[in-house]
C-alpha cells in the first residue's frame, strides 16, 4: 500500500494559505503510508511531466487535522517517488491541530 487512505475532497477547514506562507513552512520528511490523499483522481499526463514542478513547489503540501496527515498537493510527485521505490517524502505540514480556535493559522 502506498498511502494510508484515499479520500475525495478536504476534510479540514480551509486554511487559506497562500503559495507564499507555504514556502515559509520548512518541510520534513514524512512516511507515505502515513498520508491520506485527498484526490481519487489521477492525471497520467501529469505523472509522467518531468517539467510538473516547473512553477511550483518542489515539496507537496499536507495538512495535519485531527491527528490525521491529508497530502493537499503533491499527489504526483508523491507518486514519482512510489514508482522509484521511495517511502519517505519531504512534505510542508500545516498542523491545524496547533491552531488555538479562532487564532490564526500556524506556519509550521
Amino acid at each position: 500500500m502506498i498511502f494510508k487512505d484515499v479520500r475525495d475532497g478536504r476534510p479540514y477547514p480551509d486554511h487559506g494559505l497562500s503559495t507564499r506562507e507555504w514556502a515559509r513552512i520548512p518541510p520534513r520528511k514524512v512516511r507515505m503510508d502515513e498520508l491520506i490523499t485527498t484526490k481519487r483522481e489521477l492525471r497520467l499526463d501529469a505523472l509522467l511531466d518531468e517539467q510538473s514542478t516547473f512553477y511550483g513547489d518542489l515539496f507537496p503540501h499536507a495538512v495535519h487535522w485531527q491527528g490525521q496527515l491529508y497530502l493537499e498537493d503533491g499527489l504526483h510527485r508523491a507518486l514519482r517517488s512510489a514508482l522509484q521505490q521511495r517511502t519517505i517524502l519531504h512534505v510542508r505540514i500545516l498542523d491545524l491541530d496547533a491552531r488555538p480556535p479562532g487564532g490564526p493559522v500556524p506556519s509550521s
